[in-house]
């Protein structure tokens, strides 16, 4: 039987790497390049453009490689569930090529950048499946299979895989990868900043002026940088300027760890849609056995019952690998597109500022093309496959269905959200619970402490005024129109929104 889940969350990649601690910024300063975010996009673009001899700065809102890139699964393939045989129906043949092709590089590029620096972070090429259980299914892996051989991928059909249970049909991808995500990142920053890089920590980007020259970012604690280009990898942008927010839907999913024999490692990673979502890799442990780690239950911030949603991914792990405790357990949070592509490149209606976001749940490969591309397109000389992830392409025919699905989603959010509550009273809300409650007509997001303390705030998001959820997992209000998250001391954990929920005093 498995460990109940308890405890606050923690990522293994969190766990198992020592913190890097970098300052704030202390006084304004001017650079060639400011790049707001320090994930796996903004690290990326940082060091390709300080290799290439500018100055650049990083800012970083909280600690660089510790947000989204911090708590990801870290599938290092072009395997993106089944996602060559839509391209190519939507979108041609070469689309879908230049897509495999930018993937396949990403990998590659993170091998020999890992050789080139000397670090360890446990790179291993394993092939990569999507899978599916039923007859029913096999129409689309099929075709999946066709689609990404015709991309360029060592992709085949296949019903043998090293899971533990049976397959109906998969998909095989050939000399894909897996690594330890921050000591990647780390070491990259390490360089960065041998480079003549700037990081800054703690320093959150609450507005940037385009129109000036150089352009201006203004930090929360009032300092401003002034750059001749920026580069904007916050994940979900803090700018809106070609109305992506319309056009990117984010989502989160339970992840849960736990070590099992080596000879129990089914060698690949592994990802199905079916069951609400189930992804699984391994990585390996220090006392030789291996670390299974689990990925699934997909769901939009803000929703009830993250607790439930952990408890269902740990007992079907159990029930297929015989886990019997669950050593780590967080969420990872992405976006998806319209056109299930990422936007990266330059900021429609600018000629020096970039964005890179919409990455769908493969941020690894994307977030390192990303800063391939966006350093590229500062030198001028881009890849070949640059234009396939323009932010301002628009695809009205191909995109409607899921654009009115977005907003549908955020309207219903933005307005159901005003009239339903958790509670009535103030007194409903027990010790270590959290609910919106409506006072006087005034949504507020309500925790109880363990001691019964009461921390009251708005429960509207400062980033669009949606109204904010409580995640009983990971003890945070997320928003669920748009995937900000606040600490219950109503402080900024992940944008968009780059200003802290109001506080209030309880009646």
């Amino acid at each position: 039987m498995v460990t109940l889940i308890s405890g606050q969350p923690k990522s293994y990649w969190m766990a198992s790497t020592e913190a890097a601690f970098h300052p704030p910024a202390s006084e304004d300063l001017s650079t060639d390049v400011a790049v707001v975010g320090g994930g796996i996009a903004g690290l990326c673009t940082a060091w390709e453009l300080a290799r290439a001899g500018r100055s650049v700065t990083l800012l970083e809102g909280g600690r660089v490689a510790a947000g989204v890139t911090g708590h990801t699964t870290a599938k290092l393939t072009a395997q993106h569930g089944l996602i060559y045989g839509p391209l190519s129906e939507s979108f041609g043949a070469e689309t879908a090529r230049q897509y495999a092709t930018a993937q396949t590089e990403a990998i590659e590029h993170v091998a020999a950048t890992a050789a080139e620096l000397g670090v360890d972070c446990e790179l291993e090429r394993v092939p990569a499946y999507a899978y599916t259980h039923t007859d029913e299914g096999l129409a689309g892996i099929t075709a999946e299979a066709d689609a990404a051989s015709a991309a360029g991928l060592d992709a085949s059909f296949t019903v043998d895989t090293g899971l533990p249970f049976p397959v109906a049909g998969a998909v095989r991808v050939e000399n894909q990868a897996q690594f330890h995500p921050r000591r990647y990142l780390l070491a990259l920053a390490d360089d960065f900043i041998a480079r003549g890089g700037r990081i800054f920590e703690g320093s959150r980007v609450a507005d940037i002026d385009f129109e000036a020259t150089p352009h201006v970012l203004r930090l929360g604690s009032g300092i401003e940088i002034r750059a001749l280009e920026v580069v904007v990898a916050t994940h979900y942008p803090i700018v809106d300027r070609v109305r992506l927010f319309g056009r990117l839907s984010p989502h989160r999913e339970a992840v849960v760890a736990a070590p099992i024999a080596a000879e129990a490692d089914p060698g690949g990673m592994y990802w199905t849609a079916e069951g609400n979502t189930r992804s699984v890799r391994t990585a390996p442990l220090p006392d030789g056995r291996r670390l299974l780690i689990v990925t699934g239950e997909a769901f939009t911030p803000g929703s009830p019952d993250v607790t439930g949603r952990f408890e269902r991914l740990a007992a079907w792990a159990a029930e297929r690998f015989g886990l019997t405790e669950v050593g780590h357990h967080w969420a990872a949070q992405d976006n998806h597109t319209t056109d299930r592509l990422p936007y990266i490149g330059r900021l429609p209606g600018t000629e020096r500022a970039y964005v890179a976001t919409g990455f769908g749940g493969w941020g690894m490969t994307n977030g390192v093309a990303a800063g391939r591309l966006i350093a590229g397109l500062v030198a001028g000389e881009p890849p070949a496959w640059s234009e396939l992830f323009d932010p301002a392409r628009v695809h009205p025919g191909r995109e409607a269905v899921r654009f009115a699905s977005f907003q549908k989603q955020v309207v219903g959010h933005f307005v159901g959200d005003r009239i339903a509550a958790r509670r009535t009273e103030l007194d409903d809300v027990g010790p270590g619970e959290g609910a919106v409650v409506h006072v006087d007509g005034e949504s507020l997001a309500v925790h109880r402490g363990e001691d019964g303390r009461l921390r009251t705030l708005s429960a509207k998001c400062t980033h669009l005024g949606c109204i904010v959820g409580f995640n009983d997992a990971e003890r945070t209000w997320d928003c669920p129109c748009h995937g900000s998250r606040f600490d219950l001391d109503g402080s900024v954990i992940e944008g968009p929104a780059t200003a802290p929920l109001e506080r209030k005093d309880p009646e």
